[in-house]
């Protein structure tokens, strides 16, 4: 045969969606996945929408995922993700995705890879190979399934699910080992061609770099097609994207620079603007305004690891996220082009240094489509 075809199930987890496949329906190693991966989502596609394979042609949608039994200590199962670029042959592994991790426990329990045999609440200990962090994923299960109908609407997603709870336990330094690699809450970096820019390196959950939006002009109020047609801007935030890699120990010059990770974010005051759903975001809805970058585009919502980071940068007394976000009791929440977003994170600050505890965030998903995908043999 030209095609040859491997188990699968499209799934949609929060405001992401993937090719998820258990670790024993495709070969073992990463050299005989990675095509795989690349022709069922149909990259590379120098139109960049991806018609010959299952992506959509944006980042979000991009996705493959792959889950086994885990033999780590204090974890169910394996969650490995992958990243497909759109315009290369090329999976990236540099970063994980939050918003398909919600969606790996109900894969788990559907596929039969941990059997949940009484009808409630039931939680899965999940361990992230990109990260080496573990994290608890809390969903309802019904008649051995997972039980995706409920009343709980997330920013970005049309109609509703399940909750699905998402601790991430010690998330600090999932990328570099550190929380803050730089050892600052705030460094300044100097930037061919933009100047010097303050800038927060935080490491929870994934590596994000964190801006003043007002440094280049800007509010993190914006749509994204006002930021994405500002090439000069966009430009400029990939400059210095890839100077706070090298700062934060992933690369070794900004040339060499994973696409993936770090992910760079733009946050301001809170204020009002419209969701692209055309609803109010009024300013006393949230406590900081944010767009974030990834793969050179804005993200529709937040990237929920970006999320989660931000929310820990939030905590850190000095950071850029700390100075312009406005301070309450409760979740913080965090205006995106799709809504305002809650999360929760337990931070502690002392003379000694920053620790970042937990973050807990609530997602939806929902299986879309099981069968086989078919790729060049």
């Amino acid at each position: 045969m030209n095609q040859k075809a491997y188990e699968a199930i499209f799934m949609r987890g929060g405001t992401s969606k993937g090719v998820f496949f258990r670790d024993d329906w495709i070969p073992a190693s990463r050299a005989e996945r990675d095509p795989i991966f690349v022709e069922a989502l149909g990259s590379p596609d120098p139109y960049g929408r991806q018609l010959n394979g299952m992506g959509g042609g944006v980042s979000s949608v991009s996705k493959a995922v792959v889950v086994g039994l885990s033999d780590v200590d204090g974890a169910d199962v394996d969650y490995t993700f992958a990243q497909v670029l759109i315009d290369k042959p090329e999976a990236d592994y540099s970063a994980t995705c939050g918003n398909l991790s919600s969606a790996v426990g109900p894969f788990a329990v559907d596929t039969g890879l941990v059997p949940a045999n009484a009808d409630g609440s039931f939680t899965l200990r999940v361990f992230n190979t990109n990260t080496q962090k573990i994290y608890h994923a809390t969903f309802e299960v019904r008649d051995g399934g997972f039980q995706p109908a409920g009343d709980f609407e997330i920013p970005g997603v049309g109609g509703s699910g399940s909750a699905i709870r998402l601790d991430y336990l010690d998330p600090g330094g999932a990328t570099s080992g550190e929380l803050l690699p730089s050892g600052n809450a705030l460094d300044v970096l100097d930037v061919p061609g933009v100047g010097k820019v303050e800038a927060s390196l935080v490491d929870a959950s994934n590596a994000v770099v964190f801006v003043a939006a007002e440094r280049f002009g800007k509010t993190a109020a914006e749509t994204v097609g006002e930021l994405e047609a500002d090439t000069a801007f966009m430009q400029a935030l990939e400059a210095v994207r890839c100077v706070a890699a090298v700062a934060m120990g992933l690369a070794e010059s900004p040339e060499t620079a994973a696409a993936g990770n770090p992910k760079i974010g733009i946050v301001g005051k809170p204020i009002a603007s419209m969701s692209m759903s055309g609803a109010k975001i009024d300013a006393d809805s949230h406590d900081l305004a944010a767009r974030i970058v990834s793969m050179g585009q804005v993200h529709r919502v937040l990237p929920l690891t970006g999320a989660m980071c931000l929310g820990v940068a939030c905590r850190i007394p000095g950071s850029v996220p700390h100075g312009l976000m406005r301070t309450q009791p409760g979740d913080l929440r965090l205006s995106n082009p799709s809504g305002v977003l809650p999360v929760d994170a337990d931070v502690t600050a002392d003379n000694i240094g920053v620790v970042a505890n937990s973050c807990t965030v609530y997602r939806t998903a929902r299986p879309l489509m099981q069968g086989k995908v078919w790729v060049p043999n």
